[in-house]
């Protein structure tokens, strides 16, 4: 079983709609939504829920206002300001450190486990899907993307599937780096922009950093021909392949609002250079 995460060094590079592609050329695959900040892979595939998990992460304290003293020990040490003067807990400013806990004399101060979020095993027209969904405002974002990708890594293997494809969050941080460990390639979506051009190299220096083979892939190419030579010029220095060019094209809007992958949406030019770039996948994939 081949790990193949889709990844890009920002948003909106259309990141998603690749993997969505891919999924739906993929013959025997299975799926993960590792960017569950903003998860949106499920708007293409249209996955079937089949069970609902909750992600706890993280502790918050809670007050036992029956064994409070009021000896007001917590709001010397509280450097977050979450004790309130009714002797309750502003979880919002909480970050579960727990010396409000420790200093209690009358451990009136509990430490509790915090629902940050949920995840979800699913079942699509494509294949089974493991994708997640992180409470507002909450952390730990790296750790449940560790999580959905064990548990769509287990799935993979307990049905014989050929590929697990990844769609993985933008930027640089932890859920990236939760998202690219253990994979056989890593594709990075790029737009000939200036700020794709700068956050294309980040991600290409993070993953050369883990070691991971990189490919990359220009989005929307002819929105900026000279950006895309020099893209293309980018990568030929740092012997990191360009496996295709696509054009910017008003079927993919309409696809995303039919809610459909593209290749199922049209045959329109871009769908048969995506299936160019799903076989240059397979065949680079194999020859490690």
């Amino acid at each position: 079983m081949k790990q193949i995460v889709v990844i890009s060094g920002k948003g909106g590079t259309g990141k998603t709609v690749i993997t969505a592609a891919f999924a739906a050329l993929a013959k025997n695959a299975c799926f993960a939504d590792c960017d569950v900040d903003a998860a949106d892979l499920h708007l293409l595939l249209n996955p079937k829920i089949k069970q609902k998990h909750d992600f706890k992460s993280g502790k918050t304290a809670k007050i036992d206002i029956d064994l409070c003293r009021r000896c007001n020990r917590c709001f010397g040490v509280c450097r977050f300001e979450a004790i309130k003067e009714d002797f309750t807990i502003d979880s919002i400013n909480c970050e579960g450190c727990g010396i409000c806990a420790y200093i209690c004399p009358v451990k009136a101060i509990t430490m509790q486990d915090n629902l940050s979020g949920e995840w979800f095993i699913s079942e699509t027209k494509y294949g089974p899907m493991v994708h997640a969904k992180l409470g507002i405002a909450e952390e730990n974002s790296g750790k449940l993307v560790t999580l959905v990708k064990k548990q769509s890594k287990k799935i993979a293997e307990d049905f014989q599937k050929d590929y697990l494809i990844v769609d993985g969050p933008p930027g640089i941080g932890c859920p990236v780096i939760a998202s690219l460990a253990n994979v056989d390639i890593a594709l990075i979506v790029t737009e000939p922009t200036y700020s794709g051009m700068h956050d294309m190299q980040r991600v290409i220096d993070l993953a050369n950093h883990f070691g991971i083979k990189t490919k990359v892939i220009i989005n929307k190419y002819d929105i900026n021909l000279k950006n895309t030579k020099e893209i293309i010029k980018k990568c030929e220095l740092q012997a990191v392949g360009v496996l295709g060019q696509l054009p910017f094209t008003k079927e993919v809007s309409q696809s995303l609002l039919k809610n459909m992958p593209i290749p199922e949406f049209t045959q329109h030019q871009i769908t048969r250079e995506i299936s160019k770039i799903w076989k240059k996948i397979q065949i680079s994939i194999h020859r490690q």
